[in-house]
């Protein structure tokens, strides 16, 4: 009769001291991971179109073209690595040769007019768009777990389900803070980074 009464009040127990909630928390925090993944991936598949749109107008700017590739592997990484300090990172790294890239065209009246073009620069800028969305999405569904697993009685039952804080999605390295310096004068001339304030 006592074992019956246990099972019984079992899952009460479990409900009262937030393992159901944390479950719950930390689904929302995932499919808000998987948002900023989605994002992450389409910008990184738009990467090589921009870039052949513009090698075949701007053929000397191969500096650019590298750090476009380079950015764009460590995208890829990061999202395979499901990790969202280096996923912050390496968008941050993205934005820099992106913008660098799109610079390039500021130097060929022709690229600028061309709808090919046009139409990727808007697909990324939307993407960019969905990326922030996702971004606090995700932040506030980790601020959410994090603070959760930290109450009382909560904190008891997360430490004996193993369940940890979560990582925010922010930038992390001092080189992704800096807006790039672009030299528009000479077509061809690698980009600067900005001086540091």
């Amino acid at each position: 009769m006592k074992r019956r009464h246990f099972v019984l009040l079992l899952p009460l127990a479990l409900a009262a001291c937030g393992y159901n909630s944390i479950q719950k928390y930390d689904e929302t925090a995932n499919a808000a991971q998987g948002q900023i993944e989605v994002q992450l991936q389409r910008r990184a598949d738009l990467v090589p179109s921009l870039v052949a749109t513009v090698k075949g107008l701007a053929n000397q700017e191969l500096a650019v073209f590298g750090e476009v590739a380079r950015a764009r592997s460590g995208l890829l990484g990061a999202v395979q690595a499901k990790d969202p300090v280096q996923m912050a990172n390496a968008n941050q790294a993205m934005t820099g040769a992106l913008g660098r890239l799109l610079a390039v065209s500021e130097a060929y009246p022709q690229l600028k007019s061309d709808q090919a073009f046009l139409k990727l620069q808007d697909e990324l800028a939307g993407t960019e768009n969905r990326v922030s969305v996702a971004r606090t999405d995700y932040n506030s569904a980790v601020q959410q777990f994090n603070s959760y697993i930290r109450q009382f009685p909560t904190v008891l039952t997360a430490k004996m389900t193993g369940a940890k804080e979560r990582k925010y999605f922010t930038a992390t390295n001092p080189e992704a803070r800096e807006a790039p310096k672009v030299d528009f004068g000479t077509p061809g001339a690698p980009a600067q980074p900005a001086p540091k304030p």
